[in-house]
């Protein structure tokens, strides 16, 4: 019989936008006094108006209900923004939820960051102990798992250095050994894996996955790497904008997430928060439009063509763009880039007529993330925009390629190089 360890009930989460809280109830009292005397907020941003974003709030998260069983894996998916690290800060206690309920059964050891929980000042041993104490474990129950969390981490050699000298992959080794080995039932882990080696990454995911099918701990975990979603979990959530919109399937949560919604647009704006933004915003990428009837499906021997707009902040010369493209694995696989650059003036909007010559990609479905860049010194670039998920497009078998038959992209790869040559004079 299941047994429900966490239960989520109709929880949600807001926030004020611009304010910032006295952080503790000594500067909540003095931010209430000064209020009530007519004075300026000792604890409020330099500049701001005593009711400044009054009235500004965000949802974060938007009446969020589900329930994880004992010893099941979830996987937490969704673009930046849509709730995800919210969700984990509120089962950690980091933060209260504004409405709903919020329950689980069992010790939770969680990694929401590189380094989070650790004191920069003590060793790597000190903070080994000291995790384990406030998950409410004594020192002998801590000291009779520290030989095998110090071998797991690999940190033999660094154990009794302070963790401020760490890098940030040594950071992560420590902080996840020691959540996978101290007595928890639930393991909550927030994209922690991205700054470890490949190596290391593995052996992580073993352990997870050991820890949900062995041991009978609930895993929960939070990843952009789509690979590892798959590898780990047998169950998945996608979020959007503070909403869960799907619990289910691993495979048709990933097909969502990746914009299997999004095959049938053909103009996409860039001016939403729903977009991870970065670079130095001398030039802003704004929409792309595709043209000729393209409706988000092509084979691979057709030429996509589109238009990208976009707004030039300050005056800039040798301005160029680029496509990654990245699989449904959540792997680079490429990058495609202008054969020109532009120069755009002070404030001017400028749109750059493209077209896309895809005959490399294997049958599958592909996220494309653009980037403007301008040409710097020593042959070197520098990002001005970046826009993350920018589009997606899906590529479908060649009706004309009879001998190729159905693509294995999970062995071949994604990328289709030219047909060998076989030389016919030499047969």
């Amino acid at each position: 019989m299941n047994k429900t360890v966490i239960r989520i009930e109709h929880v949600s989460k807001e926030y004020r936008l611009g304010a910032i809280g006295g952080g503790t109830l000594k500067g909540d009292l003095q931010t209430w006094m000064a209020r009530m005397r007519g004075r300026e907020d000792p604890n409020s941003k330099i500049g701001s108006t005593r009711n400044a974003g009054a009235g500004e709030r965000f949802l974060a998260l938007d009446d969020v209900s589900f329930e994880v069983q004992k010893g099941e894996a979830l996987g937490i998916i969704g673009h930046n923004g849509a709730g995800k690290s919210t969700l984990l800060k509120l089962l950690c206690r980091v933060t209260a939820p504004s409405k709903g309920k919020l329950s689980y059964n069992g010790r939770i050891a969680s990694m929401l960051e590189v380094g989070t929980g650790f004191h920069s000042e003590l060793t790597g041993r000190e903070n080994v102990y000291m995790n384990g104490a406030i998950l409410g474990m004594t020192k002998q129950e801590i000291s009779r798992k520290f030989d095998e969390i110090v071998r797991f981490a690999e940190m033999e050699q660094f154990i009794d250095t302070p963790v401020k000298r760490y890098s940030s992959g040594m950071y992560v080794k420590l902080a996840f050994a020691v959540a996978a080995h101290l007595d928890s039932e639930i393991m909550i882990m927030d994209e922690v894996l991205a700054v470890g080696d490949v190596t290391f990454q593995k052996k992580c995911l073993r352990r997870m996955r050991a820890a949900a099918t062995e041991e009978g701990r609930t895993v929960l975990y939070v990843s952009h790497n789509m690979n590892t979603i798959r590898e780990l979990c047998d169950r998945c959530i996608v979020m959007d904008h503070g909403k869960i919109i799907y619990d289910g399937d691993v495979e048709k949560a990933i097909g969502i997430y990746i914009g299997a919604n999004d095959y049938f647009r053909t103009n996409y704006e860039y001016t939403s928060s729903s977009h991870s933004r970065g670079g130095r915003k001398q030039a802003l990428i704004e929409s792309i439009r595709f043209e000729d009837g393209f409706t988000g499906q092509c084979t691979a021997s057709r030429e996509v063509r589109l238009t990208l707009g976009g707004r030039a902040v300050d005056k800039l010369q040798n301005l160029r763009f680029h496509f990654e493209i990245e699989a449904p694995n959540g792997n680079r696989i490429g990058t495609m880039f202008t054969d020109k650059e532009i120069s755009v003036n002070k404030g001017e909007s400028f749109t750059v007529p493209m077209s896309l010559d895809l005959s490399g990609l294997a049958p599958d479905r592909y996220i494309f993330h653009a980037v403007a860049e301008t040409l710097e010194s020593y042959e070197t670039y520098a990002w001005q925009d970046s826009v993350s998920h920018a589009f997606t497009l899906e590529i479908l078998a060649d009706p004309d390629s009879r001998k190729m038959g159905i693509w294995a992209t999970r062995s071949w790869g994604n990328v289709k190089l030219k047909d060998i040559r076989i030389r016919a004079d030499d047969v």
